[in-house]
């Protein structure tokens, strides 16, 4: 993989984006940061603690349906135990997701009684923020039950502020997603790439998908043997050993009999981003020590 491309990720657009959510913030009473459930430390902008300051904030684990539900859990006692407020979601379905009002309005409850006590009933304001491919978009269409916002499954879909106006009193601003402008550490850089947090267009996708396999072939084996029909196991195998075993058992050839790395490639990719691979986390709690070049 051209890892230089994926850690130095930062188009003008994201500048623009971390200047709305500066000139935005006062205006707002709670950050919600959604973060994908597949990657609850990678998928996070390490520049929000700086941008967002000490603005009450709700993590929100998005995608929760895609992911390892047991590592999911270890993922929301690892950031309660560190002082952080914590949801996991499923937006598609809905899933989880009016527990986010419920949450937002228990964090700003001394704020909400204060204003009670004056006789100001005020609307509660939120800011979305995120990483582009989160699930912005879709979470806010579930939130207010019909499809008022751009959604897609590509990064960059939303490209400008949105106000949208939520039951019981609620006001949310949506923000297109952002990255940091370099990542601390290359896995932090290809977690993105895997969950299409960065534009395929700009990577070697065969090399990405050939670090995926490698990837699970340590974590989740047995999902992609399963998913592929492969017989012989794959731990301790190269990547692109096993997309060779992958286009043979589907039959990706090319003339002269050579495997069509690119379309395995792709498929690899989609279905892993799809599930149906399996229901898998990249990165657990543990995985943070390691996170250093």
């Amino acid at each position: 993989m051209n890892d230089g491309k994926i850690i130095q990720w930062y188009p003008g657009h994201m500048a623009k984006t971390r200047r709305l959510i500066d000139e935005n913030l006062k205006l707002v009473d709670i950050v919600v940061e959604l973060i994908d459930a597949r990657i609850p430390y990678s998928g996070r902008n390490s520049e929000f603690d700086n941008i967002l300051k000490q603005k009450p904030r709700l993590l929100v684990m998005t995608k929760a349906d895609l992911a390892d539900k047991n590592v999911t859990e270890r993922w929301i006692k690892y950031y309660k135990q560190n002082g952080q407020n914590v949801i996991s979601v499923n937006s598609l379905s809905g899933k989880g997701v009016n527990n986010i009002l419920s949450e937002a309005s228990n964090i700003l409850r001394d704020k909400i009684e204060k204003n009670a006590q004056k006789g100001i009933n005020k609307t509660i304001k939120m800011m979305i923020v995120g990483i582009p491919n989160v699930g912005k978009s879709s979470l806010i269409n579930s939130l207010i039950g019909k499809s008022s916002t751009k959604t897609g499954d590509r990064p960059g879909v939303t490209k400008g502020k949105q106000w949208v106006r939520v039951r019981n009193g609620i006001e949310l601003l949506d923000t297109p997603g952002i990255l940091a402008p370099k990542f601390e550490n290359q896995n932090i850089g290809r977690n993105l790439a895997y969950i299409g947090s960065i534009r395929d267009e700009i990577i070697d996708v065969q090399t990405l998908a050939a670090n995926l396999l490698e990837l699970l072939s340590k974590k989740y084996p047995q999902c992609v043997m399963q998913r592929y029909k492969l017989t012989d196991s794959i731990e301790g195998v190269g990547g692109f050993e096993i997309m060779e075993r992958i286009g043979k058992k589907r039959g990706f050839i090319v003339s002269g009999g050579e495997i069509d790395y690119e379309r395995c490639a792709n498929i690899v990719l989609d279905e892993f981003r799809s599930a149906k691979t399996g229901l898998i986390s990249l990165e657990t709690p543990e995985d943070i020590a390691t996170y250093t070049d």
